[in-house]
């Protein structure tokens, strides 16, 4: 059994949070760049030039990469031999988000109740999933998603009938719906399978996964490469204002699911696609 002070995992999500939120992930920097190289359309050039000059001046001068630095997004991987002390985990997270967002002066945009809308002021509660897993180490990933980009979520409840072409006309029918109000250009999470909610989860994961990593099932990785491929032939391109690079990436998850059922989600992400991780 291994200790970990929940006093480190506060500390951790705390520079996690203002991390995410100033400098682009490394997959995504890549991305972005190859994206930049790769355009075809000059007003689309000029848009991915703006937005490396953003990222660029983001950088050098701490300031967030975009305005809405987004609501907290944790995934937790806690191997069964960890034992946490000094406090509850959850509070620990939370602690970590409230002091990331305040003491790294980042936009708080959370309200305690839907309907009422009182903003917390400190930008928590995070969204929280945990997962257990093997081993004594404890794995946190820290994805802040604005909401530009979370309003253009989609579940479709499928019939195992409609099958592939179901599942693929329900990735572009979310993408082409969402056209320019998710900032492309975007990473296209996906879920299949589990249940409503799982499937979601899925696709909300997926956007974790570096968009440079294809998934290790042979098929899935057939549709992610398709489903790139046509969405970029849209043509809605970076900025919503034309051109060869709507997307940057569809990262697909599966998961076994009810005989009478094929759920399908769509989670798309703006061209930062915040995502952090770590392990302690």
């Amino acid at each position: 059994m291994r200790t970990i002070n929940a006093a480190d995992i506060t500390q951790n999500i705390k520079e996690m949070c203002i991390e995410a939120n100033h400098f682009l992930a490394n997959d995504m920097d890549r991305a972005m760049k190859t994206a930049l190289a790769q355009e075809k359309a000059p007003l689309g050039r000029q848009i991915l030039g703006q937005l490396q000059d953003n990222l660029k001046i983001a950088g050098e001068d701490m300031i967030p990469i975009c305005q809405d630095t987004g609501m907290a997004v944790i995934f937790m991987e806690i191997g069964q031999d960890v034992h946490i002390e000094g406090g509850l985990l959850e509070d620990a997270v939370n602690e970590g988000v409230r002091r990331g967002y305040t003491e790294g002066y980042l936009r708080k945009s959370v309200v305690s109740d839907p309907l009422i809308r009182e903003n917390t002021g400190d930008n928590t509660p995070a969204v929280i999933h945990y997962e257990m897993a093997a081993g004594d180490r404890l794995k946190i990933t820290v994805a802040p998603k604005g909401f530009g980009s979370e309003n253009m979520s989609r579940v479709f409840m499928l019939k195992p009938a409609d099958g592939i072409e179901g599942v693929k006309n329900s990735i572009l029918t979310a993408v082409k719906d969402a056209g320019p109000n998710a900032c492309p250009p975007m990473v296209v999470g996906v879920g299949i399978g589990g249940t409503f909610e799982k499937c979601a989860l899925l696709a909300k994961k997926a956007l974790t996964r570096p968009v440079d990593q294809h998934s290790a099932v042979p098929y899935v990785k057939e549709l992610e490469e398709e489903m790139l491929n046509r969405i970029n032939q849209t043509g809605i391109g970076p900025g919503g204002l034309g051109g060869t690079t709507t997307a940057l990436a569809v990262n697909i998850n599966t998961y076994p699911t009810h005989i009478a059922g094929l759920p399908v989600a769509v989670n798309i992400c703006c061209h930062v696609n915040r995502h952090v991780t770590r392990e302690i």
